[in-house]
């Protein structure tokens, strides 16, 4: 969680010192190597051999590395009190940590895997990583439309392919949603050779049906989803850069009026010694 430090912040508290340090880059490093610690032995634990041969060490390093993320949050809860819970990405590592502290035994026994969701505090702790995942919610509206364009096109290309193909080829194309799964596997281009050339060598003319969904599904609306995408990590990024532009302005007139404040109080007290000399003086 990346939080902009306030004039009170600067001073010189252990709430300020604790903001400080979980701000540092150094300790986002450490976080950071800590993260992928932890999902280099999670990794290791699905492993029989490994398991048999550095079993209990593995249990005790991601113990131990479970205690530490805990401390990290609390800390930082320490440093920004409320605004940690109104920033998403610190509720985010809350979630991610505290399902880790679950049992995870009898019924709860599948929470044991939910446990590599800490890997993910990762997407929290890199900003890089932060700006796509981030881009990616902001463009989620601009993909409905095209959410919308695919399902039309996969619907009326599911009936066509179900009346032109469903009585020869019943497995691929025998119903509706035999069609949709056939036709999402073209789309993927999973395999596709062995359901066209079937498909042709019953219906000669198929490649006429095959051909323009593969090019419009495949080439066409799924490079829309990443258009999208990149316009909308474009944006993001050029507005951070204009608000990172505004915050430096700001800064620097904060600053010129400070020095311009100091001023005037310098030549407040150097009229004043001058008063005083001309007084003593007469």
């Amino acid at each position: 969680m990346q939080e902009r430090l306030t004039t009170a912040d600067h001073a010189d508290t252990p709430r300020a010192a604790a903001a400080r340090l979980t701000l540092s880059p150094v300790f986002q490093r450490v976080v950071v190597g800590l993260i992928l610690l932890n999902a280099v032995t999670l990794g290791l634990e699905t492993s029989e051999a490994a398991m048999e041969r550095w079993g209990g060490a593995l249990h005790a390093i991601d113990t131990a590395l479970l205690w530490v993320f805990t401390a990290e949050l609390a800390l930082r809860v320490y440093a920004f009190r409320g605004r940690f819970f109104r920033d998403p990405w610190g509720i985010f590592d809350l979630l991610v940590v505290g399902i880790a502290w679950l049992p995870a035994t009898g019924p709860l026994s599948v929470l044991r895997a939910l446990r590599i969701l800490r890997v993910l505090r990762l997407v929290s702790v890199v900003p890089s990583l932060r700006v796509v995942v981030e881009a990616m919610l902001a463009a989620l509206p601009g993909m409905g439309s095209i959410v919308a364009l695919m399902a039309l096109i996969f619907y009326v290309a599911a009936v066509m392919a179900t009346k032109l193909y469903g009585a020869t080829m019943e497995e691929e194309f025998g119903t509706l949603g035999a069609s949709f799964f056939t036709l999402f596997q073209l789309m993927t281009l999973d395999d596709w050779a062995n359901i066209v050339k079937p498909a042709m060598e019953k219906h000669p003319y198929a490649l006429l049906f095959f051909l323009p969904f593969i090019l419009i599904a495949t080439f066409v609306v799924l490079n829309l989803f990443i258009g999208v995408i990149v316009e909308s990590i474009q944006s993001l990024r050029e507005q951070r850069e204009a608000a990172g532009v505004a915050e430096s302005r700001e800064e620097a007139h904060a600053d010129a009026a400070a020095l311009m404040r100091e001023i005037k109080a310098l030549r407040a007290e150097v009229a004043a010694l001058r008063a005083e000399r001309g007084g003593s003086g007469g």
